[in-house]
């Protein structure tokens, strides 16, 4: 066993020493024709990188496997038997050498994942009950501990915010690298670092149940969950491997060519198969998670690849969940006054209408705090009766406009007919009796929507469907604005299912994009779930992809990236089997010969993992437009 891991340990040492020694017999023959030191320095090394392989190849035996290293063991022992040192020198060094860029190509591919794991925080700064501090494991961290993150840390927990104010850099859970401010009572995530000013959290999340580290346990186990193709290769290899074995030893009971049969050992070695799809998968995952792209393996890749049909969720999804202030009709000349009476009447309640028109007062920057309300009265299902700044005032629907006797005029009818043609709720203002605003509130339309949409249409998704709980009014109006085909509304969730289930039983295979919390028996059902958001936990747990940034440029960067990944696969199977024809072929045609035919062979791995790594860049060139209608022909 010591022996073994000193071997593994010092595989490229022994790589190197090779390679010397293969260059130091050359040129003992060339300078100094001596073919007796060329040979016993050729078998030195031979037998020198051959100790590794024979090891892995007993290693597989003892496990019931029958490995590439297998073969090579073979091949090397027939080239002793027949004096072919130089073969078996060039062979193995060829093997081994492969093995080492094979590793280090490979570690850039899992670049992106090994920075997520490198960013992980150790440390915490524990705030103690007497308001010192101490600095501790993080593992010793418990939920309700308080924690202190200074400038350039950072934070150990998923936590709220209960002191403090800076900006936090979210990279490592959205993707992008962008400041955020943090101020009291917001959320912030394990491993993200406050780039400026500090911050006291208040821990709702430790160790294994952050949010950081489910992403990359979740981004590991992807790496190990297979693709449809690495599963037919996997079963492949099982029978391809002993066939070779079979082919070689009934070419030395026709020719009787001892050579020739160990050749074919050699040439027949599927490597660059066994590997193509693997590394595809790495590199295309990888790509994802450096985005804010978390796809749980190279099944839901192939998965995604093939969809054809998204249905959405709308609020939190195409919309951005939260209502804002749409429209303001105004009827008098001084605006801002009625905008701050209404806004310091709807401060005093928690109604989410009410909330969007102080925001919008904020936002606007029109100040109502110095107000004085009397009389303060909320009348159920109509709205707001009250006095500000000695001025009375109605805030409601047409309904308490009707109740207190305030007609609307032709103009004020056709603009509140239109906002709920939108879909937008209102809300009517009237001061001492004379209608001054209609304000239209509506959850807000995500910008990027309809110009995404069209890309994944550009991508291959031939069907676009809404489902909500929505009211169809407001469903038709954001189905119409984004470009959605079809549009279902007042659903409930098990409804939502039951329409997933449909479309899958017509033969279309199904995304279902939502929030990740009341969409998730949709989620898990479709061939396909997306959530949006910054990783709740029902939706790591539920669906195949996360997209952290909770956008659409996300979506078609994933659906992109998922055809790309299963169009590189095919090209490297394909140059796989090609290059295995292409030695075979030339075996028998005599113008392939052991060492030659290696050199081929390594090479036919370098180029699939130089094919696979291309995917790392996916989304960096402005050209990456170009293989869209490529990757929907190969990955139907």
């Amino acid at each position: 066993m010591k022996f073994q891991i000193f071997i593994q340990k010092h595989n490229n040492q022994i790589t190197l020493a090779s390679a010397i020694l293969i260059i130091t017999g050359y040129l003992s023959k060339f300078l100094f024709a001596n073919d007796l030191g060329f040979n016993v320095i050729l078998a030195t090394a031979s037998v020198i990188a051959a100790v590794p392989i024979m090891i892995h190849a007993y290693q597989s035996l003892r496990a019931k496997v029958i490995s590439i290293e297998l073969l090579v063991s073979i091949a090397v022992i027939g080239a002793f038997i027949i004096g072919e040192f130089n073969e078996s020198a060039i062979v193995t060094f060829l093997f081994q050498f492969g093995g080492y860029l094979e590793q280090r190509t490979l570690t850039k591919t899992r670049q992106s994942i090994k920075s997520l794991t490198e960013m992980a925080p150790s440390t915490a700064v524990l705030v103690n009950a007497d308001g010192t501090t101490s600095k501790i494991d993080v593992d010793d961290v418990a939920e309700n501990d308080v924690v202190l993150v200074k400038t350039g840390a950072s934070v150990p927990v998923d936590g709220e915010v209960i002191d403090g104010h800076g900006y936090t850099d979210e990279s490592v859970i959205t993707g992008e690298s962008k400041a955020i401010s943090k101020q009291v009572n917001d959320n912030v995530f394990s491993g993200t670092i406050v780039s400026d000013g500090f911050l006291k959290v208040k821990a709702t999340k430790v160790g294994d149940d952050t949010t950081f580290a489910k992403i990359i346990d979740l981004v590991e186990e992807a790496e190990d969950t297979k693709s449809h193709a690495e599963k037919f290769i996997d079963r492949f290899a099982k029978y391809y491997t002993p066939a070779v074995l079979i082919i070689a030893l009934i070419v030395f009971v026709i020719t009787r060519d001892f050579k020739l049969a160990i050749t074919v050992l050699v040439l027949g070695c599927p490597g660059a198969l066994v590997i193509g799809a693997p590394v595809s998968n790495v590199a295309g995952i990888g790509n994802g998670a450096k985005r804010g792209i978390l796809v749980k393996g190279g099944e839901a890749m192939d998965s995604f690849a093939k969809i054809d049909t998204f249905m959405f969720d709308k609020t939190g999804t195409l919309t951005t969940g939260k209502t804002s202030v749409t429209e303001v009709n105004q009827y008098n000349n001084d605006v801002k006054t009625s905008i701050s009476y209404a806004a310091k009447i709807e401060s005093l309640s928690d109604h989410p209408l009410g909330r969007a028109i102080v925001n919008y007062a904020n936002q606007q920057k029109i100040s109502f705090s110095d107000y004085s309300v009397d009389n303060n009265q909320a009348i159920k299902g109509q709205g707001i009766n009250a006095t500000v700044d000695g001025h009375h005032l109605l805030l409601g629907n047409k309904k308490m406009m009707d109740q207190n006797s305030i007609k609307l005029s032709t103009a004020q009818a056709n603009d509140l007919t239109q906002l709920q043609k939108k879909g937008s709720s209102n809300v009517i203002v009237a001061i001492d009796h004379q209608i001054v605003l209609i304000i239209g509130i509506a959850d807000v339309i995500r910008p990027e929507v309809a110009d995404k949409l069209r890309e994944l249409r550009n991508h291959g998704a031939k069907h676009l469907i809404m489902l909500t709980g929505d009211n169809q009014a407001t469903a038709t109006y954001v189905g119409n604005q984004v470009g959605i085909d079809t549009v279902y509304a007042e659903l409930m969730p098990e409804q939502k299912l039951e329409l997933v289930k449909e479309y899958q039983s017509q033969g279309n295979r199904v995304a279902f994009v939502g929030d990740g919390i009341n969409d998730s028996p949709s989620i898990a059902t479709a061939d396909i779930g997306i959530a949006m958001g910054s990783g709740t936990d029902v939706a790591i747990e539920t669906s195949d992809i996360v997209l952290m940034k909770s956008n659409f440029n996300s979506l078609v960067h994933a659906y992109g990236l998922a055809k790309k990944t299963v169009l590189n696969t095919k090209e490297n199977i394909t140059i796989a089997i090609g290059v295995v024809a292409f030695l075979l072929f030339g075996l028998v045609a005599g113008f392939i010969y052991m060492a030659s035919g290696m050199f081929v062979h390594e090479a036919s791995i370098l180029i699939v993992i130089f094919n696979a790594m291309r995917l790392i860049a996916y989304g960096n060139d402005r050209n990456s437009a170009k293989h869209h209608s490529l990757n929907t022909e190969f990955a139907k």
